[in-house]
C-alpha cells in the first residue's frame, strides 16, 4: 500500500506542535517554543520524519510574507514614521558597533577583514519573525519599544541588500549597474509610499471591494492576492519580500478592510508562520550540540549579550528609559534568520570554510531557540534590578517651560 510521505510528515508535525503546545502552555512558555522543538523532534538529526529540509526552507518563507502582512495591518505608520531617527540612526549605529565587536575578536582570532565585515554583519540583524510572533503573542506591537524595534527590523531588511552586495564585492564579484538601479529605485518607491501613506493619512479603496466583502471565497483570494502580489513586485526589483508584504499589510489597514483580510488569512498565518519556526529547530542536530558545546555556548552567548547591550544602550541614547532600553535590547538579541543567507553567501566566496560555516548555522539556530527565554530573563531583570523609567534626555517644549523627562 502506498503512502504519501507528505501526509506522513504534515501529520507529524501537527501532533507533535500539539503535544508540545498543550505541555508548554501549562508550564506558561510561548508556543514559539513548541515550533522550535517540534522541528528539533521531527527534523532529520532526530525521528526524520521530515529529512528534506528545501521544502521547508519553501514553506517558511510563506510564514515571514504573512507575519510582515499582518504586522503592516496592525502598526500605526504615523507614529512609526515620527521616531525615524531611532529606527534608521540606531540600526547604523547597530550594525558599526556588531562590526567593531567581532573586529576586536579578530585580533585575537587573526581573521581577514573580508571575515570580520561578514560575521559583523551576520550577527547584526535579528530576526523578523521571531520578534513580531512575540511582541503579537504579548499584544505589543503597537507599543512605544513594539514600534521602535519593528522599525529597527524593517531598516535591518532593506540593509540586508547593500550587504549583499559589499560581501560578493569583498569575495570577488563586481556588483551589475542594472540590479542597483533597480534596488535603489524600489527600495526608494516603497519607502516614499510608506512615508507618504503615513503623512497623508489618506484612505484607499480596494477594486470591487463591495462584492468581495459578501463572498467568503473570493475574499480568501483577494487577501492573498494582496500580500503575495506585492512581495512578487518586491522580488523583481531584488528586494525582500517580506518588505513588499509589509507594504501590502499598510495598503489594506488604508483602506479599513482589516476585518476581512485578517479573518480570513488567520488559519492561513497561523499554519505557515509555525512552519517557519519548526524549519529553524530542523537545523540543530543534539549531537552536534554536545560535541561543540563549549564552542557554541561561548558564542552564542557572546551574540545574545552583545546584541541586547548595544541595542540597549543605542535605545538609551536615543530617549528611551533604562527599563524600556533593556527589554528592547532583549528583543533584538538573537541572530535573524536573514544572517543565513550572508553566511551561505560567505561560504560560497569562500570568506569562511566549511566548518566555521556549520558551527555559524548552529549558532544561529541557538540564539533563535534560546532567544523567547532570554527575553524573558531580561524582561525580569530589569524589574529585579529597579532600574528608573527615566532617560537622562530633557526636551523643551515650545512655549518655553521647563524641560520634563522622557
Amino acid at each position: 500500500m502506498y503512502l504519501d510521505p507528505t501526509i506522513h510528515s504534515f501529520t507529524g508535525i501537527l501532533l507533535t506542535i500539539i503535544i508540545l503546545g498543550i505541555t508548554l502552555k501549562f508550564f506558561k512558555i510561548p508556543y514559539v517554543m513548541a515550533y522550535l522543538f517540534a522541528g528539533i523532534i521531527i527534523g532529520p538529526f532526530c525521528l526524520g520524519i521530515i529529512s528534506d529540509h528545501q521544502i521547508m526552507l519553501r514553506l517558511e518563507s510563506i510564514g515571514v510574507m504573512l507575519l510582515l502582512f499582518f504586522v503592516g495591518m496592525k502598526v500605526s505608520m504615523s507614529k512609526l514614521i515620527a521616531n525615524w531617527k531611532i529606527e534608521i540612526g540606531g540600526t547604523f549605529i547597530q550594525i558599526v558597533a556588531s562590526l567593531l565587536c567581532i573586529g576586536a575578536l579578530s585580533l585575537w582570532l587573526d581573521w581577514t577583514w573580508a571575515r570580520v565585515i561578514l560575521l559583523g554583519f551576520v550577527i547584526s540583524i535579528s530576526s523578523t519573525a521571531v520578534v513580531l510572533k512575540i511582541l503579537e503573542d504579548r499584544k505589543e506591537t503597537d507599543s512605544d519599544i513594539g514600534r521602535h524595534v519593528i522599525g529597527i527590523l524593517l531598516i535591518q531588511d532593506l540593509a540586508l541588500i547593500p550587504m549583499i552586495i559589499i560581501i560578493e564585492f569583498l569575495g570577488g564579484k563586481t556588483p551589475e549597474v542594472k540590479e542597483l538601479l533597480l534596488q535603489i529605485t524600489g527600495g526608494t518607491a516603497i519607502i516614499s509610499f510608506i512615508v507618504w501613506m503615513a503623512k497623508t493619512k489618506r484612505n484607499l479603496k480596494l477594486p470591487f471591494s463591495k462584492l468581495i466583502k459578501r463572498d467568503h471565497e473570493l475574499q480568501v483570494f483577494a487577501a492573498l492576492l494582496l500580500c503575495f502580489g506585492l512581495a512578487f513586485i518586491s522580488e523583481l526589483f531584488h528586494l525582500s519580500s517580506a518588505i513588499g508584504a509589509f507594504t501590502a499589510g499598510i495598503i489594506v489597514a488604508s483602506t479599513k478592510e482589516t476585518d476581512w483580510v485578517s479573518r480570513s488569512l488567520q488559519p492561513f498565518y497561523i499554519f505557515f508562520v509555525a512552519l517557519f519556526f519548526v524549519s529553524i529547530g530542523m537545523l540543530i542536530d543534539p549531537l552536534f550540540l554536545m560535541e561543540n558545546w563549549p564552542v557554541i555556548f561561548i558564542m552564542v552567548f557572546f551574540a545574545l549579550l552583545t546584541n541586547t547591550f548595544i541595542n540597549a544602550f543605542i535605545f538609551n541614547f536615543l530617549g528611551m528609559n533604562w527599563r524600556q532600553s533593556l527589554y528592547g535590547g532583549g528583543l533584538l538579541s538573537q541572530i535573524g534568520e536573514f544572517s543565513f543567507v550572508l553566511i551561505s553567501i560567505g561560504l560560497q566566496y569562500k570568506t569562511i570554510g566549511e566548518f566555521e560555516y556549520q558551527m555559524a548555522i548552529y549558532i544561529i539556530a541557538t540564539t533563535l531557540l534560546l532567544c523567547p527565554m532570554w527575553i524573558s530573563f531580561i524582561q525580569h531583570f530589569s524589574k529585579k534590578q529597579r532600574l528608573p523609567d527615566v532617560s537622562t534626555k530633557m526636551t523643551t517644549p515650545k512655549n518655553g517651560r521647563n524641560g520634563k523627562l522622557i
